[in-house]
């Protein structure tokens, strides 16, 4: 099985932290050319300096805000002139507030609106014409099992991961004779700071211990667990490789089994 991405240039957003992080590590282990995109620089060099790098891979940051879609566009395309294709795009970003969707308000809708979909959406045109000129293209767009059955009190996630999801299928059946994949990766609870929020804001709520919270979240999960980072990392580092090249247009849950439909 061919998982070589060497020669690969692959950028990752949300990728000093969390499941954003994994990914970027494991794609540097198959040997692609890793593009850090986050807000924090001085996480970003944190983050660069634990990448793996065989003595031929040049990995490189870009200090980026996603509540601004133009200055995004800028600044992506400026890096693409001076250091060529990106033939991986890697979409993650960090969730709204949880809440239910009765008492959300507009802004609330639009901003994550803008973060997520708007923003997935100005990556990958300032990258789809590399991959059609290299011949390879992989996009990869983390978001949620909620995209399958909408979970509690994730009201406007639940949404905006749905609309998500919809342009991705979109844009696959557009791509698919460039012989570009574009697939999503709906994660489960995952051990990262999101779902430390989550429980910890859910717990106050039902002035409930986190502990409580957490067995409860966990009995819901047929293996009984919460994921690690690494595992849904290793799924997008799958579909990112020459192995999944017929793969296209698909939400893979990794999420333990605690997804109920299919």
């Amino acid at each position: 099985m061919n998982l070589d991405l060497k020669n690969k240039n692959a950028l990752v957003c949300g990728s000093t932290q969390g499941i954003g992080k994994a990914v970027a590590i494991e794609l540097a282990k198959l040997g692609a050319n890793v593009v850090l995109v986050a807000r924090n620089e001085d996480s970003l060099k944190t983050a660069k300096a634990e990448l793996l790098n065989n003595g031929s891979q040049l990995h490189s940051y870009l200090c980026a805000d996603f509540t601004n879609p133009s200055g995004l566009k800028q600044l992506v395309n400026a890096f693409l002139s001076r250091s060529g294709p990106v033939h991986i795009l890697i979409n993650n970003t960090g969730g709204p507030p949880s809440g239910p969707i009765a008492n959300a308000k507009i802004d609330e809708f639009l901003q994550a609106f803008n973060n997520h979909l708007i923003c997935n959406h100005v990556l990958v045109q300032c990258c789809i014409e590399g991959m059609k000129n290299s011949g390879y293209g992989r996009i990869v767009n983390i978001i949620s099992t909620s995209v399958k059955a909408p979970l509690p009190n994730l009201g406007v996630s639940n949404t905006i991961r749905a609309a998500v999801a919809n342009w991705s299928k979109t844009l696959a059946n557009e791509l698919g004779v460039f012989g570009i994949t574009v697939n999503n990766v709906l994660p489960g609870a995952t051990s990262t700071q999101r779902l430390k929020t989550i429980i910890e804001t859910k717990a106050q709520k039902q002035n409930d211990s986190t502990e409580l919270i957490s067995k409860e979240m966990i009995s819901e999960i047929p293996m009984k667990r919460f994921a690690e980072a690494n595992e849904v990392a290793n799924a997008v580092a799958f579909l990112a490789s020459p192995a999944a090249s017929y793969i296209t247009g698909i939400n893979l849950p990794v999420d333990g089994g605690r997804t109920p439909n299919l």
